[in-house]
């Protein structure tokens, strides 16, 4: 009983990754219709700019830099898509499969970059003395506080999405072009605008992922590799565009894995819980939940 609580509770903090990184993919598809492959590389960005913020603060702000980090994460990252958007991304709406094959490229340059940089090998992130210890419910069970801060950190996250995409003007304005963009033109409403803020913002919530990813290992250009497939599957699951579907999405795909793989072994849990993923979609193509549209059909 206390090992099936603790694959909970990490299943539970392996959700909140992979849901704050799966958002990002999802608006930014369900707007923009691309599909973005260097989503991981951002990750990883925003993992390495805790470690840069690690090397110029600590010895002055000491633990106190890994707070400052996580915002800053997401700002580094956010500008990073921006530029990736006007320069790139612009030129690939409505090419999907050209959309693969350009950031799959980026992604590659994104991690040699990474590596001509910081070099091949992984960095090490300090991570703070108030999350090293953890809570004990049983003399057996023990919630690390990394983990309870993931989780929380994460709900902060949905709370904030919630209130940008259905209460403020600008959430409104993402909405509408997601549910038609022909007709938010005419309405006044400036896509390009909407397009770079949503990828900038996607590109930034991968960042936010990344920062707390560095509380859990070292650091390397492959970082984002090890999320990026679960990624997808959270925003195949869930349905394009939909938050309350990518958190569900989220959390059967951090419960799941851990579980298959604690019971089989790592690489054939994968294998289940993909194989699973394949004949729900046989059932409902469209995921948990699909995004109504006021398009004509």
């Amino acid at each position: 009983m206390d090992t099936i609580i603790m694959q909970l509770f990490n299943g539970l903090s392996l959700s909140s990754i992979l849901l704050m990184a799966g958002l990002g993919l999802s608006i930014t598809f369900g707007i923009m219709g691309i599909i973005n492959f260097a989503h991981g590389e951002f990750m990883m960005l925003g993992a390495y700019t805790v470690y840069v913020m690690q090397k110029i603060f600590y010895s002055s702000l000491g633990e106190s830099y890994f707070l400052i980090s996580i915002p800053m994460a997401f700002l580094v990252t956010a500008f990073i898509g921006f530029l990736m958007e006007k320069g790139l991304i612009r030129f690939l709406y409505g090419r999907p499969f050209e959309s693969i094959l350009v950031t799959w490229g980026l992604s590659l340059l994104l991690q040699q970059a990474a590596r001509n940089i910081f070099g091949a090998s992984n960095v090490e992130i300090i991570s703070p003395k108030w999350l090293t210890q953890g809570i004990s419910l049983t003399s057996t069970i023990q919630l690390p506080y990394n983990r309870l801060f993931i989780i929380g950190l994460a709900i902060i996250v949905i709370l904030g999405m919630y209130y940008y995409i259905y209460k403020s003007s600008s959430g409104r304005r993402m909405r509408a072009v997601m549910q038609n963009r022909s007709m938010g033109a005419f309405m006044g409403i400036n896509t390009d605008r909407v397009d770079s803020l949503t990828f900038s913002i996607g590109c930034g919530l991968a960042g936010i992922s990344g920062s707390i990813v560095s509380l859990l290992g070292s650091v390397g250009p492959s970082t984002g590799q090890n999320y990026i497939i679960d990624s997808f599957m959270v925003v195949v699951l869930g349905g394009v565009g939909s938050l309350i579907g990518t958190i569900s999405g989220s959390l059967l795909m951090g419960f799941a894995s851990p579980l298959f793989e604690f019971i089989t072994t790592s690489s054939m849990g994968k294998v289940i819980v993909f194989t699973m993923v394949i004949l729900f979609l046989q059932y409902k193509p469209s995921g948990f939940l699909t995004l109504k549209t006021r398009s004509l059909d």
